[in-house]
């Protein structure tokens, strides 16, 4: 249970001071960057975010004048054109939310952010009266809406934070919303220096997988499979820090960057179910180098640090997996099939492949963010660093001064995904894929067919010359004027 929230102080002010300095709308919403450690009753709060407009150029959040009650309208006009006013008029606006696109907000965030950091609440900036004058059901359901889009692999936190930057007056208030119940209480919140203390702990994780393939499984399927199998892989590894085997009573006293190294056991068996041919259509080959980056707040575990690791190495390749499906389906609305990798890649049908089928997932790329700290991005193969850099700048409010050369490309080579036929795989299978031939098929099996009946011909006609030398050697013997009867 949260009891306490700390955010860091020159992050927080320095927006909040933006915010009331601007011509900032009277409405905003936005996400909470941060965490909930596993180790404490603390929420550590690093960044705010603000949505941006949507598509139509709409703003996420806005203000909806109170409805006026019959009473008070007939009131009213009994008053005329005597000035008078009532109390309904006098009420301040609630706040209307865009929830769908606030929570598509969150899940693009969330690709961005390394292990240690996630969307864990949402802010907003109204005037007191307003904020009181929306419902607490209608903000504990924005809240649990951009909660469901975030993908939280493995955490059983039930609790999210609400952010209340008032202007009149202003203040901030940090509330605590439970989301089974959806109700909001207060907590502690104080400031202090987060971004400058925090860890870093690196590493470089290399795989090779080999699953079989079944007739009827989709494509999002099969590679999910084998991202799971990765995951186990990854939470059984033993750990090196700094090369020292990790134990949970160690303490890293040094400064900077750690690097991480994961020691793998060796594979001696194949799980039973994954030895039968029954219904198999191919093999999926999946191997490749993913680079892992988890951030290590004040007074946290080390081994919190080893879990964000490992589960940063997990959400990127689910990322990259979302990100190639995302632009199947984007694809598939404007009809572009026939140039479109990612709607080639996911419509693939195992058990009519004849030849091997590759692609590569997107690579991973670090961007400079807050005060030393970095997030990332994803790059597909005709991408360059600055199709990231914009998208950081829209997503995540990224400082126009980012240079490109700050940028740091960990994964020279991206992992790689190949399908290939079963059958071709394995040694003596007696049954083919139930596939058409192919035309070049076709001649190979005709040259083939055509050698075996020339050496079939020619074993039978080496005997034949044999016996028929033998006949003649026996009759020149047999009938020679000098032979004996």
């Amino acid at each position: 249970m949260v009891k306490a929230v700390v955010a860091d102080e020159a992050q927080l002010k320095a927006f909040e001071d933006g915010l009331a300095s601007s011509a900032a709308p009277r409405s905003q919403v936005g996400l909470v960057v941060g965490k909930l450690s596993a180790s404490s009753d603390r929420a550590l709060v690093y960044s705010l975010l603000p949505t941006p407009p949507t598509d139509a150029g709409e703003p996420a959040c806005s203000l909806r004048a109170a409805a006026t009650a019959p009473s008070a309208a007939k009131a009213k006009s009994k008053g005329g054109g005597k000035g008078g006013s009532t109390a309904s008029s006098d009420a301040p606006p609630s706040l209307q939310f865009d929830i769908d696109w606030v929570a598509e907000h969150a899940r693009q965030v969330s690709r961005m952010l390394l292990g240690g950091m996630s969307v864990i609440g949402i802010y907003i900036w109204a005037s007191e009266g307003s904020f009181k004058a929306t419902s607490p059901a209608v903000l504990s359901q924005v809240i649990r809406v951009v909660s469901q889009a975030v993908p939280w692999y493995g955490s059983d936190f039930d609790e999210r934070l609400l952010i209340h930057l008032a202007y009149s007056p202003r203040r901030l208030v940090c509330r605590i919303c439970e989301m089974a119940s959806g109700s909001l209480r207060p907590c502690d919140f104080k400031y202090s220096k987060l971004l400058p203390s925090l860890q870093t702990f690196r590493c470089t994780y290399n795989f090779e997988t080999r699953l079989t393939v079944v007739q009827a499984e989709p494509f999002n399927k099969v590679v999910s499979k084998a991202i799971s199998h990765l995951t186990k892989e990854v939470q059984n590894a033993k750990v090196l820090i700094d090369g020292n085997l990790f134990s949970e009573d160690m303490n890293i006293t040094s400064e900077g960057s750690h690097k991480v190294d994961f020691l793998i056991p060796f594979k001696n068996n194949l799980p039973a179910g994954e030895c039968s041919l029954e219904g198999v259509a191919g093999l999926l080959l999946f191997p490749g180098s993913v680079s892992g980056c988890a951030y290590l707040g004040p007074k946290e575990s080390i081994s919190e640090a080893i879990s964000d690791l490992k589960m940063d190495i997990i959400a990127s390749l689910r990322s990259r997996l979302d990100i190639i499906l995302d632009e199947a389906d984007d694809d598939s609305t404007t009809n572009d099939v026939e140039n479109s990798l990612s709607q080639k890649t996911t419509q693939v049908t195992f058990r009519e492949l004849r030849e091997p089928y590759s692609f590569s997932f997107p690579r991973r790329i670090l961007i400079p963010w807050l005060a030393g700290s970095y997030i990332c991005d994803y790059l597909q193969q005709s991408e360059t660093t600055k199709d990231a850099m914009e998208r950081c700048k829209e997503v995540i409010s990224l400082e126009a001064g980012v240079e490109s050369s700050s940028i740091i490309e960990p994964e020279i080579a991206a992992a790689s995904v190949t399908l290939e036929s079963f059958w071709d795989m394995v040694p003596g299978a007696l049954v083919r894929a139930p596939a058409e031939p192919s035309l070049k098929d076709s001649h190979s099996q005709q040259a083939s067919d055509s050698r075996r009946t020339q050496g079939s011909n020619l074993s039978i006609l080496v005997p034949l010359f044999v016996l028929l030398v033998a006949l003649l050697v026996g009759f020149m013997f047999a009938f020679s004027p000098n032979s004996k009867t």
